[in-house]
């Protein structure tokens, strides 16, 4: 079974404290845990990476492209408007990412409605909370088993 890569960006690590009102009160760590575990059920491996430095998540995705990463999952935070560098690697490594959002990024202020990722992101699930990185996996989950019998049938 192909690994599962979950990065998230900047401010992240303060969930469950920051903004309860738009990220909702669970924290980062119970994230990581809960979908660890559902991949894990489902014969997967996710491994995760939160950090606050852009460079830090681009040589991660670089290592992806060698390392039996099969997807990514991304909350790119305030990178999402920002990020050229983290975009153009993505399209480097080729490997297929979901953009996830705890927050309904369009129904927030305008700045938020742009996305450097929603473009070439296999999908994008947003403002369902905590939820949001379960339905993520899910759609993971399911991707992989779809390309591994194309592969088989190949």
């Amino acid at each position: 079974m192909a690994d599962i890569l979950l990065l998230n960006g900047p401010n992240l690590n303060l969930l469950g404290s920051r903004e309860p009102s738009h990220y909702g009160a669970t924290s980062l760590e119970h994230i990581v845990a809960s979908m660890t575990a559902s991949a894990a059920r489902d014969g997967h491996q996710l491994s995760a990476l939160q950090s606050n430095a852009e460079h830090s998540l681009i040589e991660r995705i670089h290592a992806a492209a060698g390392d039996g990463t099969g997807i990514v999952i991304i909350n790119p935070g305030a990178f999402t408007h920002t990020s050229i560098a983290l975009r153009d690697a993505f399209l480097a490594v080729a490997i297929p990412f979901i953009e996830v959002h705890l927050s309904n990024i369009y129904s927030r202020e305008a700045f938020r409605k742009n996305s450097y990722f929603s473009d070439i992101a296999m999908g994008v699930v947003t403002g369902f909370g905590s939820l949001s990185y379960q339905l993520a996996l899910r759609a993971a989950i399911e991707t992989l088993a779809e390309t591994e019998q194309q592969t088989k049938r190949d």
